[in-house]
């Protein structure tokens, strides 16, 4: 089992910045791709980004030019360096960890508990 725990979250103003960490534990050995999503009252989840194990990179649409992933494999470790927030950022961030499973093309999905992120106009 995978253990996912986040970390970051908070209120920020608009235009500002904010750095979520998010910290994978337990069957960490052969994690693949690591990402980011986020939901917002009455809206769906959404992917904000994702990396992979040899730190390719791709975003969501709403947030490019604006945040960035990173991770660290050693840690076990991916990070979020939001800036130039808006008050459309404003959600619940989640945190993804992958694996592969025996199965041909499925997968083993850990999440995270989620933080708040909150920017004020």
């Amino acid at each position: 089992q995978v253990q996912v725990v986040e970390s970051g979250g908070g209120l920020v103003q608009c235009g500002g910045s904010l750095r979520l960490s998010c910290a994978a534990s337990g069957s960490v050995s052969d994690i693949n791709r690591m990402a980011w999503y986020r939901q917002a009252p009455g809206k769906q989840r959404e992917l904000v980004a994702v990396i992979s194990r040899s730190g390719v990179r791709n975003y969501g649409d709403s947030v490019k030019g604006r945040f960035t992933i990173s991770r660290d494999n050693a840690k076990n470790a991916v990070y979020l360096q939001m800036n130039s927030l808006k008050v459309e950022d404003t959600a619940v961030y989640y945190c993804k960890v992958e694996k592969p499973r025996q199965v041909p093309l499925l997968k083993y999905e850990y999440w995270g508990q989620g933080t708040q992120v909150t920017v004020s106009s």
